[in-house]
């Protein structure tokens, strides 16, 4: 169960956060703050589990509360709530959870408070995040978002469900890297998470796993550590 404190200076910004996270079952307590250093207070005398910041406040930004906190022993969970998009980059940088734009879609809430829960359960870092650039603009992308990569010469594409990214990082590279995040070589081609797939095609002299809408091939020299790594996760009796 979730404690959380949601902080806007605008009042109807705040009471349709409160009522959207009000009809979250998994939402124990909801502090509401008007500015920042009402929002410290409340950090002081409740036991928070996650902000949901609006960047752009008088005084004390949403930006200098994540500073502030970001200096506790067991800091609370970030989430920026803004209409500003060109914030993320900072964002990230100060560890948040998410990013959520306004106005607030109620399954992208959803999903905040999932990866919330999530971090809570696991006592882990905030996932790691990725630059990556887009129309001349730096953004900001989390890796456990990314459904697979394609090598693209000494470049690689990275595929989410929204949307696909160039960065100038060879695929060797990021199969080293990216290890033990999960992530797994099925062909000279394609490096996939493998807790994105959803389905493992074998046909005649032909291999393949699906991955969101996408059919990817895995060749003959990876389908045994493809097939080794679909065990480890097989349920068995007794377990």
């Amino acid at each position: 169960m979730v404690n959380v404190v949601i902080v806007d200076d605008e009042l109807p910004a705040l009471a349709e956060l409160g009522f959207l996270l009000s009809k979250d079952a998994r939402i124990t307590a909801i502090h509401r703050a008007s500015s920042g250093a009402e929002a410290l207070r409340i950090l002081q005398g409740n036991p928070i589990d996650a902000l949901f910041l609006d960047i752009h406040m008088p005084s004390l930004s949403g930006l200098d509360i994540a500073r502030v906190i970001s200096r506790f022993s067991r800091p609370p969970a970030v989430v920026f709530v803004t209409a500003d998009e060109d914030r993320a980059l900072e964002a990230f940088e100060l560890r948040a959870v998410d990013y959520l734009l306004k106005p607030i879609r109620a399954e992208r809430l959803t999903e905040s408070v999932r990866r919330i829960c999530e971090l809570m359960e696991d006592g882990a870092s905030p996932p790691e995040v990725i630059t990556v650039d887009q129309g001349g603009v730096s953004k900001m992308i989390r890796r456990d978002e990314i459904r697979y990569v394609q090598a693209q010469g000494d470049y690689a594409r990275l595929h989410t469900a929204e949307a696909s990214y160039l960065i100038r990082i060879p695929l060797n590279d990021l199969e080293r890297q990216w290890a033990e995040a999960g992530f797994l070589r099925t062909h000279r081609s394609y490096l996939v998470a493998m807790d994105q797939v959803k389905q493992v095609r074998l046909g005649t002299g032909r291999a393949s796993v699906l991955v969101g809408d996408a059919e990817l091939p895995v060749s003959r020299r990876h389908l045994a550590e493809v097939r080794g790594k679909l065990e480890e996760t097989r349920l068995r009796p007794g377990q």
